[in-house]
């Protein structure tokens, strides 16, 4: 939109606030605040006491020993009423004669508590309900949260004919405590527009609203639910909180910000809640399915949870440093997915508030950090289906060149013929060595079945491998080394290299080799490559860089990841049958450069060995023939497609022509590596990662001792074990976490508001018996999310209408009316791309870049480029919207969008004028309402200004418009003469953007 567009906007959308339809606003979150007053007569620790000891005293007198001031715990019974020289400070039954009364109550600055210098003194409430507490009996109870849910005993649903089950009754009961009763039921419109809205992120075509109004069945809302629920529309609404919890992103993060491939993960999450997946198996998966039985491509893929982690590629960085930062990432994560639980506190200390220790974080730390981070290749039938065509395409244009060029009058066959001779004089039979021993400086490496060796975990900037070998009794003497370095679909883009921090992905850098006989230093010379190209500095990365006694030169064969290549040494004296060989690699590089998977072998080659510019099955099938044998025609056919590709004596004739690349997709996932090469963690002093203390064993957090008590020991407590817990009833807290954010998605907020946080600093529940009748509903069904939410989308409470929340109910925590709810950034653009017609629904696939202003992305590192996407691609549902960390899309930052740098168990809910001018000028809200527009006067040709307006209004709102909202549309059409403008003027409405 022009800018010039914009006063005119303003006066539009005047106008129809001036004819009763409400412009953009929002009700601004309330500060946290109980639902309900506390009883005078009584004082319960866990609702009343606890609140104010953890905000006011645990910091210093709670579970962190090595903050308690005066060895005084208020945390705990027994050290509440230890004696302190003579008196405690809490005696049971008695106020006056408790230190903690009288040091809360006193005057004297010197001795009040909280201290006075920077700490407010509690309110006298605050210490009403201290003294109540001390003089019933100063009774402790453990966090509610902490306690395993039982079924509570449900209200009678049928006493009223409001209740449509147990879920109303509870909170029927609520309100009648309060003298409240619930707000009359939404009319049969905006229930439809605000479950569509909720449950699929779409909105009903007027036809749908129709067909539902004219419905007389009382099955028709059950209907309408089990459709929406079945549809895929549905996992990609639903998928995207989880996805803000995994803190899902396309790139890296920090400042480099690379794109990086986690859309399979991002699938697999849309297919698993398509599929409702049952939750227990939605979690194994996720922490661990690389390790249960049968595991395959999709478990594996579902590890990508925990590669979600940014990855810092900045110049000068320790890559094991960020690898550890990463761990503290996961274990913070996972304990507010599954444990509702601020875990990350305690990685600098014993938490302040919680029962977790510092050596409890590091017990969890340890459980995680056995993982190494793979890729994976995830299969692509129609991908590879289109690169074979591209093959084929390309081998008929080679079998055509061949004929004009290399045929007996062609211009290149002498070119062809000296190539091949070459080749032939060249070749070398190879043996291939097994090694002896083998050992690293830090990654682990393991012999493969065809003697090869594959390296795997950690890496640093400057590596060294140390292999040893027997020269076989079938080479009588080793003339030659030959170092192949081979591709593995486990090493990062293909290999042959594990550059990933910094460098390119899959490169190496051998920047020296050495070579012993028995022990005694061997001399190298004639070092050739078959590829060879130095990634950053100059000169060129040959062969004899490896022999010349200087580190900062060196072989790699950067910018050909996925390849295999190959380096030739010959010895200065040859070796015997039956002597050890001894080799040293050296990988030194500004950036992790060590070689992934390789190949050693020798030869006896009497004359000067060297290395071949031919792939492996070339050279095999050459070195098969005889001597004077001539070639067999399919061999030769393929000589004559790989000189036309490579040689420079054909590049005239390739022009801009290229072999096909296959596009690969390469997941990123975890694997456990195996018991006798566990990595070992230590607990961190301050949770700084130059500070290792002791070393700890895997374990769950204390709390959970008894839970775990037969799983928890260092042998058997893995990554597996621990998902097996968090998605058990022996977890107490994973039924509440998860049914409470279900709650939240359909009602704004949750039964606990806090939800990152259950712990003993969390709100409490506004309906406690509610919250662990979901929690048990929902574990005993199943672990089914859907069946969950279907019973909520049916509930009365649900049904009401939306409304202002009574004076004694200010937050409307009893919900006595429907919540006001301003759609999710995702949300509001997807429901407006259903309502013009253009909303792709296409299933999963890569990420994709709707048009946006091109100033976004010049905030970022190197101004990368946006590739808008066309067609199809460019209304997909913004699930699929390509994330980038420093530079997210920029209409879902302004709505409150998550940029993926952190777990996110809650979006914040902002008003501000970023987001009325987004939906006015943003290029993609333009668009909309351009196309809607179109598809408006296409579909109705011959009608007349008050059907077409009536029918833009519908479009967008679902309902109808009353008289006063057409009149206020015609004349602003007739003002500016045009529809496009009166659809942004309906967008742009307050209604648009909120639940009905």
């Amino acid at each position: 939109m022009h800018p010039a567009h914009s006063p005119t906007l303003c006066r539009v959308v005047a106008a129809l606030i001036v004819c009763g339809v409400t412009g953009i606003t929002s009700h601004a979150e309330s500060p946290r605040r109980a639902a309900s007053p506390r009883p005078a007569s009584t004082a319960q620790y866990g609702r009343d006491v606890r609140p104010i000891l953890a905000k006011h005293c645990f910091t210093c007198h709670g579970p962190d020993d090595q903050a308690r001031e005066a060895g005084l715990r208020l945390d705990t019974a027994d050290g509440s009423r230890a004696d302190l020289g003579g008196y405690a400070a809490v005696v049971p039954g008695d106020p006056d004669a408790s230190e903690l009364w009288l040091r809360i109550t006193t005057d004297d600055p010197d001795i009040r508590m909280p201290p006075a210098d920077g700490h407010r003194p509690l309110s006298p409430d605050d210490q009403d309900v201290l003294r109540q507490w001390i003089a019933d009996g100063a009774t402790y109870q453990q966090h509610w949260a902490f306690v395993p849910p039982t079924r509570p005993d449900a209200p009678p649903a049928d006493t009223d004919p409001w209740c449509s089950d147990a879920v109303d009754a509870f909170v029927l009961q609520a309100m009648k405590d309060q003298d409240l009763s619930p707000s009359e039921p939404a009319d049969d419109v905006a229930w439809l527009r605000r479950v569509y809205l909720d449950l699929t992120g779409t909105l009903p075509t007027p036809g749908d609203v129709d067909r539902f109004v004219s419905d007389d069945s009382p099955m028709a809302r059950q209907r309408i639910v089990d459709r929406l629920l079945a549809s895929p529309d549905f996992a990609q609404q639903w998928a995207r909180p989880w996805l803000d919890l995994a803190r899902y992103s396309d790139t890296n993060g920090y400042e480099k910000d690379r794109p990086r491939t986690m859309w399979p993960y991002r699938d697999w999450v849309l297919s698993a809640i398509n599929d409702d997946m049952p939750f227990d198996q939605f979690t194994i998966e996720q922490l661990a399915g690389d390790m249960v039985d049968g595991a395959g491509d999709d478990q594996r893929i579902a590890t990508g949870f925990h590669r979600n982690t940014m990855l810092n590629e900045e110049g000068g960085i320790d890559p094991l440093e960020y690898r550890w930062l990463s761990v503290v990432d996961r274990v913070a994560t996972t304990g507010t997915v599954w444990m509702g639980l601020t875990t990350g506190c305690a990685q600098c200390h014993t938490h302040k508030y919680d029962p977790i220790t510092h050596t409890d974080y590091y017990r969890l730390f340890a459980v995680l950090n056995n993982a190494d981070e793979p890729d994976l290749v995830v299969k692509n039938e129609s991908a590879e289906a289109d690169f074979q065509r591209k093959v084929d395409h390309a081998r008929k244009q080679l079998d055509r060149w061949s004929a004009e060029h290399l045929g007996d009058d062609g211009s290149l066959r002498e070119s062809f013929d000296e190539f091949v001779t070459a080749q032939r004089r060249s070749l070398t039979s190879w043996t291939t060595l097994r090694p002896q021993t083998l050992d690293s400086t830090m990654p682990i490496l393991t012999v493969q079945d065809d003697g090869s060796v594959l390296a795997r975990g950690d890496v640093t900037k400057r590596d060294q491998y140390q292999l040893s070998y027997r020269i076989p009794d079938t080479i009588k003497q080793a003339t030659a080394i030959r170092i192949d370095a081979l591709p593995h679909p486990s090493l990062p883009a293909g290999g042959p290299g594990m550059a990933y921090y910094e460098g390119r992905r899959g490169d190496f850098f051998l920047s020296e080799l050495t070579a012993t006989a028995d022990g005694e230093p061997m001399k190298l010379r004639n070092a050739t490559q078959s590829y060879g190209k130095l990634s950053v500095g100059s000169g060129a990365a040959t062969g004899n860089n490896v022999i010349d006694g200087e580190g900062s030169t060196g072989w790699s064969t950067s910018g050909r990841p996925g390849e295999a290549h190959h380096l030739v040494i010959q010895f200065a004296k040859p070796l015997v049958a039956g002597q050890t060989l001894s080799i040293g690699m050296l990988f030194e590089r500004h950036f992790a450069a060590a070689l992934g998977h390789f190949r050693v072998s020798v030869t006896d080659r009497t004359t000067g060995a060297s290395a071949v510019q031919l792939p492996a099955d070339l050279e095999d099938r050459l070195l098969a023939l005889e001597d004077s044998e001539s070639l067999p025609d399919a061999l030769a056919t393929d000589l004559r497609h790989w000189f036309l590709r490579t040689s420079d004596h054909c590049k005239a004739i390739r022009g801009k022509w290229s072999w096909p690349k296959r596009d690969v997709v390469r997941g990123l996932v975890m694997a456990e590596r195996p018991a006798a090469m566990r990595r070992p963690t230590h607990r961190h002093h301050r949770g700084e990662y130059l500070q290792p203390a002791e070393a700890v064993t895997p374990g769950n957090l204390s709390l959970f001792a008894s839970a775990t008590s037969d799983a928890n020991k260092p042998a058997s407590f893995d990554r597996l074990a621990l998902a097996r817990f968090l998605a058990s009833e022996q977890n107490p807290l994973v039924g509440r976490v998860m049914t409470n954010r279900y709650w939240r998605q359909l009602f704004g907020a949750g039964i606990v508001r806090t939800d990152g946080d259950f712990g003993t600093q969390s709100e409490s529940p506004s309906h406690p018996h509610l919250i662990d009748h979901l929690a048990i509903r929902w574990i005993d069904g199943g672990w089914s999310a859907k069946r969950l939410i279907r019973d909520l989308a049916l509930s009365s409470t649900y049904g009401q209408s939306i409304g202002r929340p009574p004076v004694s109910d200010p937050d409307n925590r009893l919900l006595s009316v429907f919540p006001y709810r301003r759609l999710t950034a995702e949300t509001l653009r997807d429901s407006l791309l259903s309502a013009s017609g253009v909303l792709t629904r296409r299933f999963g696939g890569p990420s994709v870049y709707p048009p946006q202003p091109a100033a976004v992305m010049k905030t970022a590192y190197g101004s990368p480029a946006w590739p808008t996407s066309t067609g199809d691609d460019r209304y997909r549902r913004g699930i699929y919207t390509f994330s980038k960390r420093t530079a997210p899309f920029a209409a879902f930052l302004t709505f409150d969008g998550p940029t993926g740098e952190q777990c996110v168990p809650r979006r914040q809910n902002s008003t501000n004028p970023l987001q009325a001018l987004t939906t006015l000028n943003d290029p993609m809200f333009f668009e909309i309402a351009q196309r809607l527009s179109e598809d408006v006067l296409q579909a109705m040709p011959s009608a007349g200004p008050d059907k077409i307006a009536t029918t833009i209004f519908r479009r967008v709102l679902v309902r109808k418009p009353n008289k006063d909202e057409v009149q206020a549309l015609l004349q602003f059409h007739e003002q500016h003469q045009s529809w496009p403008l009166v659809v942004r003027a309906v967008m742009n409405l307050d209604e648009s953007i909120t639940i009905p």
